[in-house]
């Protein structure tokens, strides 16, 4: 069965239709029709992009929302200067159709902001999630091009010093 993107979601009217197609069944087909649709939920696919400058605690973030901790098997490599170099994508363990993505370090030589979106592929996520302990230049640049692309912005202070 092909994994439906965020975009491919249920919409109201879907949902509208769903309501008015059980209100016309049985009780066991209303049932067999809501597990369907619920089972329709686990095929849509998420796509979160962390980002933020580097060194603010993007990859702890990532392992804390999948449940690690920084030295576990499987979790992002941390570390205080540019560790992440090209995008890395990581299954939340619970729920297979969220993926998480662990960018790159805004503003440094090798990120620069008028080049960040396109060298991490900002069209790939569904919604970015802004790592920084103060919302800086380079974040009101990075949240101004995600919001002209008509993309969702998730602004968190983390404190990269925090304990899973």
């Amino acid at each position: 069965m092909k994994v439906k993107t965020f975009e491919d979601a249920i919409t109201k009217e879907d949902l509208e239709d769903l309501k008015e197609s059980i209100s016309t069944q049985d009780l066991p087909s209303a049932i067999n029709t809501i597990k369907d649709y619920l089972k329709q939920q686990d095929l849509v696919e998420l796509n979160v992009g962390v980002t933020g400058e580097s060194g603010s605690g993007k990859s702890t973030f990532v392992n804390a929302f999948r449940g690690l901790g920084d030295e576990e098997e499987g979790s992002a490599s941390t570390g205080v200067v540019e560790t992440t170099m090209i995008p890395d994508v990581y299954i939340h363990p619970n729920y297979k159709n969220v993926k998480v993505w662990d960018l790159p370090g805004i503003g440094t030589p090798n990120f620069k902001a008028n080049e960040y979106l396109q060298q991490v592929q900002f069209e790939r996520y569904d919604f970015f999630i802004i790592a920084s302990d103060r919302f800086k230049e380079c974040h009101t640049h990075l949240a101004t091009e995600i919001m002209r692309m008509g993309q969702t912005i998730d602004y968190r202070s983390i404190d990269a010093s925090f304990d899973v």
